[in-house]
C-alpha cells in the first residue's frame, strides 16, 4: 500500500487540472465502475466511484493513493484494490469524506492499511 493515501504517487500520471469525471475504473481483476466525483483537496485527494454496472451498484470513496496509473487517451483510472475489496468498501458519505476522521480511518483500514 502507499504511504501516503490520500495523496496521487506521482508515477500515476496525474496532473492537476484533470478532470477524471466519467473515466473508467480498473481493478486489478478487471471492470469495476466510473469515476462520477473526485476531489484534488490536499491531504484528502480521493475519487467517488459509481459500481452502478452491477444490480446493486453504489457509489465508493477510493483514495488517490490506491491509484497506480491514469490512461488520458484510453481513458481509464487503474487501482491497486480487487473488485472485491471495492465492492465491499464502506458506501461513499458525502457529508464526511472530507472532514471525518473515523470515516477516512475506516476507509484506511479497509483498504489494508493500518490507521496511523
Amino acid at each position: 500500500m502507499p504511504e501516503d493515501m490520500w495523496g496521487y504517487r506521482p508515477e500515476t500520471g496525474f496532473q492537476s487540472g484533470l478532470d477524471l469525471i466519467g473515466f473508467k475504473v480498473e481493478a486489478l481483476d478487471g471492470h469495476i465502475g466510473k469515476i462520477d466525483k473526485h476531489s484534488d483537496d490536499v491531504g484528502a485527494t480521493c475519487l467517488v466511484v459509481d459500481t452502478g454496472v452491477w444490480i446493486f451498484g453504489k457509489h465508493v470513496l477510493l483514495p488517490a493513493g490506491l491509484v497506480s496509473s491514469i490512461d488520458v487517451e484510453d481513458k481509464r483510472v487503474y487501482v491497486e484494490a480487487s473488485k472485491s475489496q471495492i465492492e465491499t468498501a464502506p458506501e461513499f458519505d458525502r457529508d464526511k469524506h472530507t472532514g471525518d476522521t473515523d470515516y477516512r480511518r475506516l476507509l484506511e483500514e479497509h483498504y489494508g492499511r493500518q490507521a496511523g
